[in-house]
């Protein structure tokens, strides 16, 4: 089979969306980008401060409520639509449940070629990129580092605390069938 889509996970400021573009730029044909961060943005204001919703705590903490969990559900059967009408996807997500994270995603893609890839970073190096960006809460990269990788299994790693996203990309690249 070909690669239809291809699914990166990693905590904040891991580098995921880099390594997207990366492989927008290095893969023969053209993949859409499908990220968690435009989901969110794509919420009314006020379910991205609630309970329901999303909700981003003082701590760097992630809630997220079955309003957000719907949107999320119908999101990603959307994005496994479009691949099966033949777009070839790439999807930018932090798996803030682990396995049961990649578990919903499993479902949603049933039938697809996915090639799954680990997003891994440094806690203090995430940390670090956290505060140069400012536009994320303090906390979250670092808590994330290795909360979202529990239980998930994948078919490449890569780790972006040393290597430059092009490098990561081409790795994934040459996994893509």
């Amino acid at each position: 089979m070909t690669t239809q889509v291809i699914v990166l996970n990693g905590g904040s400021s891991s580098g995921k969306s880099g390594i997207l573009r990366c492989l927008q730029a290095v893969l023969q044909d053209p993949w859409l980008a499908a990220a968690v961060d435009a989901l969110i943005e794509a919420m009314p204001a006020s379910l991205q401060t609630s309970d329901a919703g999303i909700e981003l705590a003082a701590d760097g903490s992630v809630n997220v409520g079955t309003s957000f969990r719907e949107l999320e559900a119908a999101w990603m059967e959307g994005v496994a639509a479009m691949a099966r009408a033949g777009a070839r996807v790439i999807v930018d997500d932090v798996f803030l449940g682990g396995a049961t994270s990649q578990e919903r995603w499993q479902k949603a893609l049933d039938g697809l070629d996915v090639l799954w890839v680990g997003v891994r970073c440094e806690a203090t190096v995430a940390a670090g990129r956290e505060a140069a960006r400012g536009d994320r809460v303090r906390g979250m990269a670092a808590a994330q580092a290795e909360l979202v990788h529990r239980g998930v299994v994948y078919d490449l790693e890569v780790d972006t605390t040393h290597t430059e996203s092009l490098d990561c990309a081409r790795a994934v690249a040459a996994q893509v069938t």
